[in-house]
């Protein structure tokens, strides 16, 4: 407690100068001072119990602080030094240019355009194969689809939510023979962003790692958690997912999978 003591000397000595704020340039009443002096010598108490709690310490400095609005930095006179986001490794597709900047709505027409032709293993069934189940995924999947061109993004969320319970099941049954699933990651794309737009990025973060599950390959996906890591202030996680969708992207450009 050698230090302790020997701040504990400079106050009872009232050495106001070298005790306080250089930044502050005198700008502080001999009152104030007292106040804040009073305080630290308290809280340099060896007993612990004779120290005051974090409500105290508040209640104490809250009236001292006469420009609430003013961050301290700027009050100081400190400059800020920001901090640059993140370039992207790779060039931008439009579809990255607008995840990168967070444009919900550019991402929704990319959507709609897009519609369904990145899906894989999503091919239409046999007569025999075509069961009741499935004409009615489609048919939500159908409804959905209306409502998301429409921004009706509410309705979208519970026709995409009715298609995806029917995929899930599907994913189990015997239509994996020769033609596939009829699983869209597009679905989960698409409520990935409904979420987003009503605020809901923890939903959307699942939806869209969900469709990186059904395609693990495809930008979108990743590109739909960047926009919802984003959202959750996860931004390093959101930079990084970025680059990893730029390169998917660029790798399918270059014809790899």
């Amino acid at each position: 407690m050698a230090d302790a003591g020997g701040a504990l000397d400079m106050i009872r000595g009232k050495n106001i100068l070298l005790l306080m704020d250089s930044h502050l340039e005198g700008n502080f009443s001999s009152e104030e001072a007292t106040v804040v002096f009073d305080l630290a010598s308290r809280c340099l108490q060896y007993d612990p119990g004779e120290r005051p709690n974090t409500k105290d310490l508040v209640t104490t400095l809250a009236p001292l602080q006469n420009k609430p609005d003013v961050l301290s930095y700027v009050m100081l006179g400190i400059p800020k030094h920001e901090e640059a986001p993140p370039t992207p490794q790779h060039p931008l597709s439009p579809m990255g240019d607008a995840c990168s900047r967070m444009d919900l709505t550019a991402i929704h027409q990319i959507l709609v355009m897009t519609h369904y032709k990145d899906d894989e293993g999503t091919n239409e069934l046999s007569f025999q194969e075509w069961t009741q189940q499935m004409k009615d995924m489609l048919e939500a999947r159908k409804r959905g689809d209306v409502a998301f061109r429409d921004k009706d993004f509410k309705t979208a969320v519970e026709c995409y939510s009715q298609t995806a319970s029917y995929q899930d099941t599907s994913a189990q049954c015997v239509l994996f023979i020769d033609v596939g699933t009829m699983v869209s990651p597009t679905v989960y794309a698409r409520r990935s962003l409904c979420h987003l737009l009503c605020d809901q990025p923890d939903a959307a973060l699942r939806d869209a790692m969900q469709a990186q599950c059904v395609y693990p390959d495809w930008s979108t996906a990743f590109y739909m958690q960047a926009v919802a890591l984003a959202k959750l202030d996860m931004h390093k996680d959101a930079a990084d997912m970025l680059n990893d969708a730029a390169t998917l992207e660029e790798k399918k450009q270059r014809g790899g999978r």
